[in-house]
């Protein structure tokens, strides 16, 4: 006849194994289900940062925003006349309307496809920024600044 300290000792080491499984198993599952959240969560945070480097590249084409290296130069860009004009046309825009785009005026446009002038450092960066745009932006962009000169005349009470 076995020991019935032996038995005892035995059925308490198995039900001892019994709650351990049961509560490690449902630990495990936890910790499946968490590394799994932690997995979608990285992709989301990746995908997330891919698409905030693409807004702000689009918001710096937007902005006027040319590439500048440290000492401030634009790399690699060099200004042409017949590249201003062949811009203009591309975009199909009036000397007046693509000098409201950059930020100049009309008689600007036509001394620097002209070879008359040449844009001043500021100047040249927008003229550089818009190298990029196309039509529909270029339209867009000009929408924008008639409106905010429309809205500017308003307020300070002088309607055209």
């Amino acid at each position: 006849m076995p020991n019935f300290a032996a038995v005892l000792k035995e059925e308490i080491r198995r039900l001892a194994k019994r709650e351990i499984k049961a509560d490690v198993s449902s630990t495990k599952r936890a910790v499946a289900q968490y590394r799994r959240d932690i997995a979608r969560l990285k992709r989301e945070v990746a995908a997330q940062a891919k698409e905030i480097a693409l807004l702000k590249a689009q918001d710096r084409k937007r902005v006027d925003e040319p590439e500048v290296d440290g000492d401030g130069a634009l790399n690699g860009v060099r200004f042409s006349a017949r590249s201003v004009k062949a811009q203009r046309r591309r975009l199909k825009l009036s000397a007046a309307d693509y000098g409201k785009v950059v930020g100049v005026s009309a008689l600007a446009v036509y001394n620097w496809e002209a070879g008359k002038s040449r844009p001043r450092k500021q100047q040249f960066a927008r003229l550089v920024a818009v190298r990029g745009l196309g039509r529909r932006e270029a339209l867009a962009r000009l929408q924008t600044l008639r409106s905010a000169a429309k809205g500017e005349r308003l307020r300070r009470g002088k309607p055209r």
